[in-house]
């Protein structure tokens, strides 16, 4: 698999999450746990247009009408789906450079890991390609520490080694694969 293939296995699932989102489970909690279902949004929609631009292959501007969100993942998917856009290095405040794919891959595991969040948090099915997910679970392993210190992931959450990839992936991250909404 080529990394810049990567964005396309991490959207589809998240899209169909995304388009599943009743307006009255925007208050609801999420297993991000300062956040609600309306928060998270609000989160995607602040960091989507600086990920795209990161990819130097877009503008950061997603196409109009429609939900945002949706326009949003599209627009990533296309900025990330560049072979290019995984190169050299790249900023996303326009300060400090990082290498290309450590930005690329953030904002695939930004699709997969909220997209999961959303999902749990509006009672929704979602999966994602197993290779994508192993894949993703190893890059994390590498910069979790260096996400929880920026204050990115929470304290990791201990998951068997017999668990499923995503519960390890989301582990790593801080968050607990057996979340469930209180209701």
């Amino acid at each position: 698999m080529q990394e810049h293939e990567l964005i396309t296995l991490a959207a589809p699932p998240t899209l169909a999450v995304v388009h599943g989102i009743r307006e009255d489970r925007m208050t609801a909690p999420t297993p991000c746990r300062e956040f609600t279902v309306g928060d998270l949004i609000d989160h995607l929609l602040h960091w989507g247009p600086p990920l795209a631009r990161a990819s130097r292959h877009s503008d950061g501007v997603p196409q109009p009408g429609g939900n945002p969100l949706e326009r949003q993942i599209e627009m990533l998917v296309a900025a990330w789906s560049v072979p290019a856009a995984w190169q050299g290095t790249t900023s996303i405040t326009g300060t400090e450079e990082f290498p290309a794919r450590m930005i690329g891959m953030m904002a695939v595991t930004e699709l997969v890991v909220h997209g999961w969040d959303l999902a749990r948090a509006t009672g929704q099915p979602a999966s994602w390609d197993p290779e994508l997910l192993a894949l993703l679970h190893d890059e994390v392993a590498k910069t979790a520490q260096l996400g929880r210190e920026m204050g990115a992931f929470g304290a990791e959450v201990p998951v068997p080694r017999t668990a499923p990839v995503l519960d390890r992936l989301l582990g790593l991250t801080g968050r607990d694969p057996q979340w469930t909404p209180v209701v």
